[in-house]
């Protein structure tokens, strides 16, 4: 009798013979399967689908509904920023399920959350997936969610196959991927990768109402008093032998191609860029126009400058947005007087987005002499590297889609990610799956049953493979 382990990986091995039979038209996949059955366990078997195929996609579509309930804005809409009391509840929610699905929990100074599915081998280093369950505010509930609540499921579909890892598997609920309470994404797994000056900045950072990161961490439960309590959440590189996540794709070409599974070979680098100028102002009718000095207009043509920079990158993969451009006073009648613009470049290739942000700031300064006004600000607020995809992974990922019959395509993430900061850590990959028009942080985000189906269906195979080596 072999055990469910065993038939685990030889159910595996039989989809892969499968596949290679169906390409070369030798035989069918069933009648491959029962022969190879027979012959391992000597004594003829029935094939059938193994249980740890069957995505329970109506307990997770009922677990992804009432985690958006926990949202200071009504539904369909999503808001859930970090350490409010909804952020706290949902966490309570998704620590009650990790429980339920024997996972031992435990959490860091910052509010990372972890749950691990002990494996036989303690010495080896687990392997890790998740993704974070914060939400911008007015978004939709299934950014993260899917990554999160998908990885519990996917660990209860091998458990549910009588499936035992070598490995450990922990399942990690990053704190705060978005940036909206404080201005810094991926604030939990940033940290995780060992930042030292991220935890030196959070001593002394404050929201827009002036509450403090110590503060606002001490009203959901996380005391810390020092930097030394923030840095103890440090990783140490190869705390685990791989990261993966699962995340809808944010964008619509799996979609529109009609693709099940997008492996992501690459993160693209992002960095942002904060932008001031200072005029005269004075008022809209009374000043002459070869008179102005108008910060207003010196913002409005850096945004367009900008646009032809990241334009004749030459490569598509160059992106630029200008979120955010404020003017003050802000009145009808006044010109101008302070810009203040938020600028968003990313690109797989640093060097490639690198220029641009050169070239951004030759811009700003020929611009602000231009229209004699003063360049007051120009800070590079982030600038990270871009992360690489684990080949091994990859690879991994391909034959999980391979072997449950499902399309995939090969793609990289302009979006960044926890993924990105973990491979830091560990080598990474991630896998993507198809969402209504691309549409994400926004209430219209959606991802169908099918589709979360077949990324924890990938993932699952995928965490047990590299949960056996």
């Amino acid at each position: 009798m072999i055990n469910g382990s065993d038939q685990f990986l030889l159910y595996l091995l039989l989809h892969l013979l499968g596949v290679f039979a169906f390409v070369n038209g030798t035989s069918s996949e069933d009648d491959l399967m029962k022969k190879t059955m027979e012959s391992f366990s000597g004594y003829p078997n029935e094939p059938s689908t193994p249980s740890f195929l069957s995505v329970d996609v109506e307990t997770l579509q009922v677990q992804i509904d009432e985690l958006s309930s926990f949202s200071d804005t009504p539904a369909p809409s999503v808001t859930r920023i970090l350490y409010t009391d909804k952020d706290v509840l949902a966490r309570n929610y998704v620590k009650q399920i990790m429980t339920n699905s024997g996972l031992s929990v435990r959490e860091d100074a910052v509010g990372n959350i972890f749950g691990r599915w002990q494996g036989y081998e303690a010495g080896l280093a687990p392997v890790s997936t998740g993704s974070h369950i914060d939400a911008i505010p007015y978004s939709g509930k299934y950014d993260g969610v899917v990554g999160v609540l998908g990885a519990l499921e996917a660990i209860n579909i091998l458990k549910r196959s009588g499936f035992e890892p070598n490995r450990s598997i922990e399942v990690i609920l990053f704190t705060s991927e978005e940036p909206t309470r404080f201005g810094i994404g991926c604030l939990g797994s940033r940290l995780l990768s060992g930042s030292e000056k991220l935890a030196s900045t959070l001593m002394n950072t404050v929201d827009a109402h002036n509450i403090s990161f110590l503060d606002a961490a001490k009203s959901a439960g996380y005391d810390m008093d020092s930097k030394q309590d923030i840095s103890s959440v440090f990783l140490k590189k190869g705390t685990y032998s791989a990261f993966l996540e699962l995340h809808i794709e944010q964008g619509p070409l799996l979609e529109s191609e009609g693709v099940s599974i997008g492996i992501v070979t690459a993160i693209a680098a992002p960095a942002s860029i904060n932008v001031g100028f200072e005029g005269n102002g004075g008022h809209a009718g009374a000043v002459l126009m070869p008179n102005r000095n108008d910060a207003g207009l010196a913002a409005a043509e850096l945004a367009l400058e900008f646009e032809k920079h990241v334009l004749q990158s030459g490569s598509i993969d160059t992106v630029g947005t200008v979120g955010i451009m404020e003017l003050h006073p802000g009145a009808i009648n006044s010109i101008p007087s302070k810009s203040h613009l938020e600028i968003d470049t990313r690109d797989i290739d640093e060097e490639r987005r690198n220029k641009v942000i050169e070239k951004l700031h030759e811009s700003a300064i020929k611009i602000a002499q231009r229209r004699q006004v003063k360049l007051s600000e120009f800070k590079i607020v982030n600038q990270d590297p871009p992360a690489l995809s684990e080949v091994s992974i990859i690879s991994a990922m391909e034959n999980a889609a391979m072997v449950s019959n499902l399309s995939y395509k090969f793609m990289i993430s302009r979006a960044y990610h926890d993924s990105l900061f973990m491979s830091r850590v560990c080598p990474m990959a991630m896998i993507f799956i198809p969402c209504y028009k691309g549409y994400s942080h926004k209430p219209e985000e959606y991802a169908s049953r099918d589709d979360m189906a077949n990324g924890v269906k990938v993932l699952a195979i995928t965490l047990a493979k590299l949960s056996r080596e």
